[in-house]
């Protein structure tokens, strides 16, 4: 008994006072930094220079006034900022926006002891993503359809978005309806909806057994909404039409909830650096390569190796190969490169393998494959992340393997949040 109340002593949260704070810095998130005598203490929605009075409870504060705001702020775009937990940089003018995140990168390669040049951001336009994750819950009689406030499970009702493509949220009303017809009380589902050629792919998880029971009222909400798919926990209820994508040319029918680049003009930016980065090669690897978002666009030049791991995404290449034309040949490899790495031995081939790498991994990095890419003889790499720290930590390893970095450009496809893509040109010099 005596240790749980010691536990519970322990945990008892600081009482929360209102202060005035200097912000000093902006942290890697985007919160500001005041330092004071007591530590650091984060500010969401701040700028560096700000004074702000803020609710401080132990290291984080809550905004309550801006009292010398930096000539930098401006007003947000969206009615929901603050509240919404998707955006949280709106408060941001474009030029310290981008300096902000060209900062990430910097300070990301910093830390791994890289002192290279970093290309300013490549940034999209409002209304470009072409993919958005939703929560709906009932709230009382209310369906509540949105996104989660920032470090809670409070649910934001949206009625608007910036930053998403204007048919999904036009969409928003039909689903929301569509998600208090089959929510029950207690429950929360989610809604991944994909713009594609065709129209809308829906893919809803969280109803379990439910589902059984609304096959036709999930059926007759994907006619009356238009959706070209509807799948519910990972299986298919309806296809109206198959959700395509088309890559470099090449239409694809994806895989419901399957990786995207997040805004199509980001993907075309990586193309071209593609085109740069792999300049003469005749033979490529593309690795974590999805269902062919950046295989299609170097088979334009080169002969592609495509390796991934979900078995779903590699149909969706083969199925789109098959249509393609005038490309060079396109082969594809299953495999958890996580586990199994294609080894320096499988890169060489005997001197006639690989003499170019693309890899694009989820946001843990490709530590294990960035180790054999090292001791391998592959002359050019081009490396994507979505994440700069795991992305410095692999060029690490590939600069002590006798690379060169060329060229690190940040791509803002994450618009108006701290997240930012990163592209690195690397070539070997030893």
């Amino acid at each position: 008994m005596a240790g749980g109340c010691k536990r519970s002593a322990m945990s008892k949260k600081p009482e929360a006072t209102i202060e005035t704070l200097r912000i000093s810095r902006l942290a890697h998130k985007g919160d500001g930094v005041a330092e004071t005598e007591t530590g650091q203490i984060f500010v969401p929605f701040t700028l560096e220079g700000e004074l702000v009075s803020a609710k401080v409870q132990g290291q984080r504060a809550e905004l309550k006034e801006v009292i010398e705001p930096s000539e930098q702020r401006i007003a947000p775009v969206c009615k929901h900022y603050g509240a919404c937990g998707g955006c949280s940089l709106q408060h941001m003018g474009e030029a310290s926006y981008k300096e902000f995140k060209r900062q990430h990168v910097i300070d990301a390669l910093a830390a791994r002891a890289l002192d290279v040049p970093v290309d300013d951001v490549v940034l999209c336009d409002k209304g470009s993503r072409r993919r958005a994750v939703f929560a709906a819950v009932k709230a009382g009689h209310k369906v509540l359809f949105g996104y989660h406030t920032a470090k809670s499970n409070m649910l934001v009702d949206i009625e608007e978005c910036p930053v998403i493509a204007p048919e999904i949220l036009k969409a928003v009303p039909g689903l929301r309806k569509l998600a208090g017809e089959i929510l029950s009380h207690k429950g929360e589902l989610k809604f991944t909806v994909t713009t594609t050629q065709s129209g809308l792919d829906v893919a809803i998880t969280g109803m379990g057994k439910n589902k059984e029971k609304r096959y036709f009222d999930l059926s007759q909400a994907a006619v009356a909404n238009n959706l070209a798919r509807l799948t519910v926990d990972g299986e298919t209820i309806i296809e109206i039409r198959a959700p395509l994508l088309v890559m470099s040319g090449v239409s694809i029918p994806i895989p419901a909830g399957g990786f995207i680049q997040a805004a199509l003009s980001a993907e075309q930016a990586m193309g071209k650096l593609l085109e740069e980065g792999l300049s003469g090669c005749k033979r490529v690897a593309d690795l974590f390569s999805g269902a062919g978002t950046l295989s299609f666009k170097i088979a334009q030049k080169s002969n592609v190796h495509a390796v991934e791991s979900e078995a779903s995404s590699l149909k969706s290449l083969m199925q789109g190969l098959r249509q393609a034309q005038g490309l060079k040949k396109v082969t594809s490899e299953r495999r958890d490169l996580f586990r199994r790495p294609i080894v320096a031995k499988e890169l060489d081939n005997f001197g006639k393998g690989y003499d170019g790498v693309v890899f694009d991994p989820p946001r843990a990095g490709a530590l294990a494959q960035a180790q054999e890419l090292a001791k391998s003889p592959v002359k050019k790499i081009v490396a994507v992340s979505c994440s700069p720290a795991s992305f410095a930590r692999d060029l690490r390893v590939l600069v002590d393997g006798g690379y060169k970095i060329k060229r690190v450009v940040p791509i803002d496809q994450f618009l108006y949040s701290p997240h930012v893509e990163v592209v690195a040109l690397l070539e070997r010099v030893s």
